[in-house]
């Protein structure tokens, strides 16, 4: 039941999360850096703990599971109620399990996934007090009903559930009060790190691609520019037999109304679904963002699970659309030339590829067996006929082009700045696909969105027909 009057907060968690606070972004940057370093002291201190608990008699490793559950609980929120960058290093942590073992990793994806979902809660007064800022004194005049308790929460904002005033049921998107400052902090830090990086990746213009990386986060503050996506999607999605895009009812400053979807979170499939139902959403998902520019002319741009929906009628829903982008000049061009080389070239041909594309500064040398050996998986990937991806699938590759040994030879190269958000929409993709743990017919979704590569295939099947791959 909706109620306009009267709104609660749900604890997340009994230390932290119901502490006398309103729900304000920690702004300033001494304090959120105070914040942050508490994780590594409260992590030694429960380390000092077990110590003592093993002359009381309890196992190592009931000891060292205690350690990481509750180290993934204050990671939770301590990143959660920073808010901004911070949470959304805590949806990329639990997209990758990055170097975890099998052990440990259930604790850590439990509590991170809930990143993608939720964070700790602004109270009330607070959403009537942002509320009134955006959209006016008499913003209740505008709705039938408001709930004020938060329905769902992301990196920047939370959704309320409401009526508008003519009966539509509605999500209201409010951006957290001092999430802009702080995140527009974080991506300063970011800036001045620039040099730093660049040691550890002498191929690469590590300034060109931070500048990239911190123009598109910042269009996620942008609520004018979100609404003008969405609603380029949802007309390009109108009455889709498949999709659901819900339409933008207003945007006012830093409040977003969308129409209301009655439908479960991915999240929810991703811990409990079915075989079958994982690889029917993974297959949506997948066609969803590679038909998205061609249908709609923007890249679909966070496709991590915390913004898709699954409706009753097996339709895919899907929300958030703050960080679009289109495919830069040349792309048809470059996805030809780089699946020409991969697939049906030799290591000269990707060089040569490589370096025509700006993947490859001017002078920089390049191992190419070490280049052919490092894409190898993800040319597997996509010519099998049906791509099996898995959690540990994912983690292994992210874990092997991070490596920070010199002889790594992703250090050799560097990536455009306009190509940051196709490369981000990918990985990001690829991350929540392999959370599904599903089988997907990759090969036949990515061609039919890069309709380029189609000969590209058809002549690597017709020269590997009698001999195989």
């Amino acid at each position: 039941m909706l109620d306009r009057h009267r709104g609660k907060v749900v604890p997340l968690f009994s230390r932290r999360a119901t502490e006398a606070s309103t729900g304000r972004v920690p702004a300033r940057l001494p304090v959120r850096n105070a914040k942050l370093a508490t994780l590594p002291a409260a992590y030694a201190a429960r380390r000092v703990g077990g110590v003592g608990k093993r002359f009381l008699g309890r196992s190592a490793e009931e000891i060292g599971r205690d350690i990481q559950i509750r180290t993934a609980q204050h990671v939770f929120e301590i990143l959660g109620e920073l808010r901004g960058g911070a949470q959304k290093l805590g949806q990329i942590l639990a997209l990758t399990e990055l170097r975890l073992p099998s052990e440990l990793a259930e604790p850590y994806r439990v509590t991170l996934s809930k990143l993608q979902d939720s964070g700790p809660s602004m109270l009330p007064s607070l959403v009537h007090e942002t509320m009134a800022a955006n959209m006016g004194a008499g913003w209740r005049q505008s709705f039938s009903a408001f709930d004020s308790s938060r329905a769902a929460a992301a990196s920047i904002g939370q959704v309320h559930r409401a009526v508008w005033h003519d009966g539509t049921p509605v999500a209201v998107k409010v951006m957290y009060p001092g999430v802009r400052e702080a995140l527009l902090n974080e991506l300063g830090q970011l800036r001045s790190m620039a040099p730093m990086v660049g040691v550890a990746f002498p191929g690469g213009d590590v300034r060109s691609a931070i500048d990239a990386l911190c123009d598109y986060v910042g269009e996620e503050l942008n609520f004018r520019q979100e609404a003008h996506y969405q609603r380029a999607f949802a007309a390009a999605y109108a009455d889709d037999a498949e999709f659901v895009v819900p339409r933008v009812i207003e945007q006012q400053r830093d409040v977003l109304i969308s129409e209301w979807v009655d439908a479960v979170p991915l999240n929810q499939l991703i811990r409990n679904g079915s075989q079958e139902d994982r690889n029917r959403a993974a297959t949506q998902i997948l066609r969803f963002v590679m038909t998205s520019f061609g249908r709609s002319g923007y890249l679909y741009g966070d496709p991590h699970p915390g913004n898709f929906r699954l409706l009753p009628d097996g339709r895919l829903g899907v929300v958030d659309f703050g960080a679009c982008s289109t495919y830069p000049n040349g792309f048809v061009e470059l996805v030809h030339d780089l699946g020409e080389a991969i697939l049906n070239g030799d290591n000269d041909d990707l060089d040569s590829a490589l370096r025509k594309h700006g993947f490859v500064a001017p002078g920089q040398e390049l191992n190419g067996p070490a280049i052919v050996e490092a894409i190898s998986p993800f040319r597997a990937l996509f010519l099998a006929p049906e791509a099996h991806l898995s959690r540990a699938w994912f983690a292994g590759q992210v874990n092997s082009l991070a490596q920070p040994r010199l002889s790594n030879v992703a250090r050799q190269m560097t990536l455009r700045g306009e190509l940051i958000p196709t490369a981000r929409v990918l990985i990001v993709l690829l991350g929540t696909l392999s959370q599904l743990e599903c089988v997907v017919p990759l090969r036949d979704e990515v061609v039919s969105g890069w309709t380029g590569l189609a000969d590209v295939l058809q002549r690597y099947l017709a020269r590997t027909e009698s001999v195989g791959p």
